[in-house]
């Protein structure tokens, strides 16, 4: 017997597969970009310069937000805009003013902006 038979999920998300399944409607990230964007996240944390994150999932965009400290504004914000996937490309990496500083269809690309990676003299 299975204990599991009667229990509903408390999210209201039926997985399909085993999966985990967004609510329908949000954008998220796939688990390759949030992989890659932890990895970044976890080097620049070990460097000392972030210190905190928060993640959105919104109707329109999901956007990955890096702090210096929890009580300041997000120095970037990484977002996901599958609107614009077919014209400047759908993610960007948002400085704390709101400019842009790079923009693409690839992630990893357009990561580089914020990824300092140790250069060999």
């Amino acid at each position: 017997m299975s204990s599991m038979s009667g229990e509903a999920d408390p999210s209201g998300i039926r997985p399909a597969g085993g999966a985990a399944v967004a609510p329908p409607g949000l954008v998220t990230f796939n688990r390759i970009e949030l992989n890659r964007i932890l990895n970044l996240y976890g080097r620049m944390v070990a460097a000392g310069e972030w210190r905190d994150y928060a993640i959105d999932f919104l109707k329109d965009r999901a956007v990955f937000s890096v702090f210096r400290r929890a009580s300041e504004v997000p120095i970037y914000r990484i977002e996901k805009d599958p609107r614009l996937a077919r014209k400047q490309g759908a993610y960007s990496v948002i400085s704390a003013t709101g400019l842009i500083l790079r923009r693409g269809h690839e992630l990893d690309r357009v990561l580089l902006a914020i990824d300092r990676k140790l250069a060999v003299v």
